[in-house]
């Protein structure tokens, strides 16, 4: 059977698959989602062999993931007609492994070569247009070949050790609350006003007095991170610039809350299960939104002007974040911290 409109063919042999092939290949934020859904899918079939495919930048982060038997890397780089090409080549040395199952995640014109040469018996593709979030739809492709439901699992089981020893260097001490700020939203109109995580982290340390706080990520936001030591002093660790993604993503599981604007560190946050408040300006809620009742999205939705996807404030004020007060966010953070 097959649906033309949710493109799908779901599995329909007695025994189950043993050999099952997820693919996402692009961006960082949008390939981790993948990953509790993918853990919860593998909970079904718990002998079956389970390999991810992810372009060479993002390749680090399922590879420090103890999920996947194979994890394989589409080089090409951005180029789409290199990776066109270096997809052909993969899917052909891919065959030979016969897989059972494919679970397209990312459904563009290089995952379909691959899906298609491979030729399984079961497939289905992901749904890139829906206008909800990105974490159902990732539920619902996988759902659709037929093997039952798979609600995410948020526990990992992450093979690099050196995140723990990196936070302890730079001041941390295990069993004390870590909270990561993290104002890395690319475009100025997802930008929660600096001084207000400063207050925020003020409030933070009156409630919880030997709190550390951290901020990680690209060179992008190292002016942010500076001006957020001058401001909050020893409390701070600066580690912008001196973690991979696979080193990042492991902190990730010793954050007791993060507070994030819209970016790839935010999906890390959530999809590992830690107290996540969202700050989303002029982003689409209803499709990048965090999921799970760890996790609090404060979104423009509500508003005439909200979810603009602009670049820049029409209004020059950034209003569908300003609106939120440090105090308020802080009140948002606290409910998930007690839950």
């Amino acid at each position: 059977m097959m649906n033309s409109k949710e493109k799908y063919r779901p599995w329909t042999e007695r025994e189950a698959p043993k050999k099952v092939l997820f693919i996402r290949l692009q961006a960082m934020g949008d390939m981790v989602i993948t990953l509790p859904y993918i853990q919860g899918f593998k909970k079904n079939l718990p002998e079956a062999q389970i390999d991810f495919l992810t372009r060479e930048e993002f390749d680090t982060v399922p590879n420090s993931v103890s999920l996947f038997s194979n994890v394989y890397t589409l080089r090409g780089g951005r180029s789409t007609r290199k990776q066109a090409f270096c997809a052909l080549m993969l899917a052909l040395k891919l065959k030979q492994v016969n897989y059972d199952a494919v679970v397209d995640l990312q459904n563009n014109r290089v995952s379909k070569i691959i899906r298609r040469l491979l030729a399984p018996k079961a497939w289905s593709v992901f749904d890139r247009w829906s206008p909800i979030p990105a974490g159902a739809r990732t539920e619902n492709t996988i759902r659709n070949i037929g093997l039952g439901a798979a609600p995410p699992d948020f526990k990992f089981q992450i093979k690099p050790p050196e995140s723990v020893s990196l936070l302890t260097g730079s001041g941390w001490q295990e069993g004390n609350m870590l909270i990561v700020l993290n104002p890395a939203g690319f475009l100025v109109s997802r930008n929660w006003p600096l001084h207000n995580y400063v207050e925020f982290g003020r409030l933070i340390l009156e409630k919880y007095p030997n709190a550390k706080f951290l901020v990680l990520g690209i060179e992008r936001i190292n002016e942010k991170a500076i001006y957020l030591h001058e401001q909050l002093g020893e409390s701070l660790i600066n580690l912008v610039g001196k973690t991979s993604p696979a080193t990042a993503f492991a902190i990730m599981q010793h954050a007791s809350l993060v507070l994030t604007e819209d970016s790839g560190l935010m999906h890390m946050a959530w999809v590992s299960g830690k107290a996540t408040v969202a700050l989303f300006g002029s982003s689409r809620s209803d499709w990048s939104r965090p999921l799970g009742s760890h996790s609090i999205c404060l979104n423009s939705a509500d508003m005439e002007c909200g979810e603009c996807m602009l670049s820049e404030c029409k209004f020059g004020d950034v209003r569908c974040l300003t609106r939120f007060t440090p105090k308020f966010v802080f009140n948002k953070a606290q409910e998930l911290l007690e839950k």
